[in-house]
């Protein structure tokens, strides 16, 4: 049997795994410090966590606008809710106040994106290659 991987799924778990890093984390292990493990303030670890999110994130709208849907409307609504996942390293202050619209808007672009998929299901248009 052959098996595709679901890359809306994929970005949505994506999504979830940054929330729950970012928002329960803290609250749950803040006693990692003492072992020498630095994951809830560190740098490379969130930028890894950002970049992973975008990575997915992108791959999958552009393939769910290319080969099947072609609306933009999740691309836009994962690139305002990238926005405000951008704007919570800057502005540390107004972290969660952030961080649930930045994840609220990559989730909802994912599960429309999905949706569209589903619905449209090679709705072919004249940009179509295959």
């Amino acid at each position: 049997m052959k098996s595709k991987l679901n890359l809306d799924a994929l970005g949505i778990a994506t999504s979830l795994a940054c929330a729950i890093h970012c928002a329960l984390l803290p609250l749950f292990i803040t006693s990692l410090p003492i072992f020498g493990v630095e994951l809830i303030e560190n740098p490379a670890f969130e930028a890894a966590m950002i970049t992973l999110a975008f990575c997915i994130g992108t791959w999958s709208l552009y393939h769910g606008y290319r080969k099947h849907h072609h609306s933009i409307i999740p691309m836009v609504i994962f690139s305002i809710g990238f926005l405000f996942l951008i704007l919570k390293i800057f502005f540390i202050e107004y972290e969660l106040w952030l961080l649930l619209p930045a994840v609220t808007g990559i989730i909802t672009a994912h599960v429309i994106n999905y949706k569209a998929c589903r619905v449209h299901n090679h709705a072919h248009a004249d940009d179509c290659d295959h």
